[in-house]
């Protein structure tokens, strides 16, 4: 009776152990970033969405370029243990040599940022460079559906504004690739 009871269980206890190796684990749908340090945070939001399928790379210390779509945007964890932490999310794009410096230019960025609210709009690198940046808030936990849904809203965003511009401005102004091909 003894022997039969512990083949049995030793059964059971092999079956368990098999079922479980074999039954895929569910992808995490959160990031949980409590104590984390900004860079502990980028890493911890790299493996997540790498894990879920995303293009990611790690871009700098505390970056991490994603793609979605056709736009990259690099991804920047900005924690605050007694607050209101952030995803702050960005797109570059190259100006042309005939607009950097200009005072249209100027003037297109500060329309852009009084008329806008989904994100700001920054000249960098002595003019060459427009940084679009907004920031996605939460506490200590990132769902990264809402993650995607943020980004998702600030590409239709950046697509609306690029249509209200005159045609010739998509010659003048490119997105900048955050991910190397290789």
């Amino acid at each position: 009776m003894k022997k039969k009871l512990i083949a049995v269980l030793a059964l059971v206890v092999c079956t368990n152990v098999l079922a479980t190796e074999r039954t895929p684990q569910p992808v995490p749908e959160r990031v949980y970033f409590s104590g984390m340090s900004d860079e502990l945070a980028t890493d911890a939001l790299l493996v997540s969405l790498i894990n879920k399928n995303y293009l990611a790379k790690k871009v700098g210390p505390n970056k991490v370029g994603v793609q979605l779509g056709n736009h990259q945007f690099v991804l920047q964890p900005s924690l605050n243990p007694e607050g209101i932490d952030r995803i702050l999310a960005s797109r570059f794009y190259a100006v042309s040599p005939k607009l950097v410096g200009s005072q249209e230019l100027v003037a297109l960025i500060g329309t852009l940022n009084d008329k806008l609210n989904f994100a700001k709009f920054t000249l960098r690198e002595e003019g060459k460079v427009i940084q679009v940046q907004g920031a996605a808030t939460f506490v200590g936990t990132l769902e990264l559906e809402e993650l995607r849904r943020f980004l998702i809203w600030t590409d239709d965003a950046l697509i609306r504004v690029g249509q209200a511009l005159p045609n010739s401005a998509e010659q003048l102004i490119k997105p900048i690739p955050v991910m190397s091909a290789n």
